[in-house]
């Protein structure tokens, strides 16, 4: 037998002999790469709704701290000049208020109340004696809330302040 002939069996030509191993390898790392990629748009899709929900709620935060801001700016200017007296909308330390139970019963997207406590417990000011009406120094508590975006809120806060004039 020569040479030719013993190297021309040695190597399977015949299509009976070839199985298809490949193929199935190729199936299964494709299968795996799509179920990495189903993975990852989940992945993805969650971390684009927390970080939604993180603005949402930060953005509710800020107009709220906006509103108390504007609310002591508002006390200040009342107690300076213009008419000398600020009429909260609770001048009197009972019935005992709650931020939260308040902020749940508002119908409204942006509410702000506020509540004079300096009758509630013995104070002093650099204030006491300069005016009739600041008798006792003026500490107001200021409850703001708000939500996110107007018409389509999906977030909101409470802020409680004090404010000292």
């Amino acid at each position: 037998m020569s040479a030719a002939m013993r190297n021309s069996h040695s190597i399977p030509r015949s299509p009976q002999r070839q199985r298809g191993a490949v193929l199935y390898v190729a199936l299964i790392m494709l299968i795996l790469l799509a179920l990495i990629g189903v993975v990852g748009l989940q992945v993805s899709g969650l971390q684009e709704r927390m970080s939604a929900n993180y603005r949402n709620a930060n953005l509710a935060f800020q107009v709220a701290e906006l509103k108390a801001r504007q609310t002591e700016a508002i006390i200040e200017t009342a107690l300076s000049g213009g008419t000398g007296t600020f009429t909260s909308n609770q001048e009197y330390c009972a019935p005992i208020f709650d931020p939260l139970t308040w902020a749940d019963g508002v119908n409204s997207e942006n509410a702000v109340y506020t509540r004079r406590i300096d009758k509630c417990f013995a104070a002093s000011s650099l204030k006491v004696g300069a005016k009739q009406n600041e008798e006792t120094g003026n500490i107001y508590e200021i409850s703001a809330l708000s939500t996110d975006e107007t018409g389509n809120s999906t977030a909101s806060a409470v802020i409680n302040t004090i404010f000292i004039p």
